[in-house]
């Protein structure tokens, strides 16, 4: 059972994805030229999403691989090149169906999904990615995501959130002069020392352990991936 914050900000973000953003991501993620502060941002995802490849094995054949909240596919993209069977889920049916355009060649691959990436029905995988995903909650909100996600993980459960600083939180402020169409939606910066006490206490996760965290700062793009692997 999720929480109701979760379930009203998940509402909110198929509002932002699927009908404000839509057009925005769909530049944001291709190569075309985009705004100096987009930039940054495109620079920094680049960067963030080989630091999730490189935590994952070369070869992924016969491996499931969910990738949680996987945008316009650029991520499931890569891991179908390491032959992984990828579930792609997305809340915007329309990045979804951006994805499928992208990347129709690995179709057999992918599986591209519009709906929730909590929802049981798409089964157990080895390995779940959520690149910015869950950057939009609360802590305690991401702590009951991960205990959800690792309900049906194998090995390791790979995901990046909003590091609290100083810098980031004064690009928030600071971000609300900006035109709307480059700001970032809802994001709520977490402390990181705050978040491992509670992925440590939570009884959902006690078969889990952090093995791994590194943090991307590219201007206007600050996030931080934090790898759990099951013991």
């Amino acid at each position: 059972m999720t929480s109701i914050h979760y379930e009203k900000k998940r509402s909110e973000l198929l509002n932002y994805f699927d009908r404000t953003a839509a057009d925005a991501w769909a530049k944001l993620t291709s190569d075309v030229p985009v705004s100096g502060i987009r930039a940054t941002v495109r620079a920094g995802r680049d960067q963030m999403r080989q630091i999730l490849l490189d935590r994952l094995p070369i070869d992924l054949t016969g491996r499931r691989v969910l990738d949680a909240g996987c945008g316009t596919g650029a991520l499931a993209n890569e891991l179908a090149k390491r032959g992984a069977h990828v579930i792609a889920i997305d809340l915007s049916p329309t990045l979804i169906e951006l994805a499928k355009e992208r990347y129709h060649e690995h179709l057999g691959a992918i599986e591209f999904y519009s709906g929730d990436m909590l929802d049981p029905q798409y089964g157990v995988f080895d390995y779940v990615v959520c690149m910015d995903s869950v950057i939009h909650y609360q802590s305690p909100d991401t702590v009951q995501v991960l205990e959800r996600l690792a309900q049906n993980t194998q090995e390791k459960i790979i995901f990046t959130f909003a590091p609290s600083n100083f810098l980031l939180e004064s690009m928030i402020r600071f971000g609300k002069i900006f035109p709307k169409k480059d700001r970032s939606p809802f994001i709520i910066p977490i402390s990181e020392k705050k978040l491992q006490e509670q992925i440590e206490l939570s009884s959902g996760l006690d078969r889990w352990s952090i093995t791994f965290s590194q943090r991307v700062s590219s201007s206007f793009y600050q996030s931080q991936a934090m790898e759990l692997t099951r013991r």
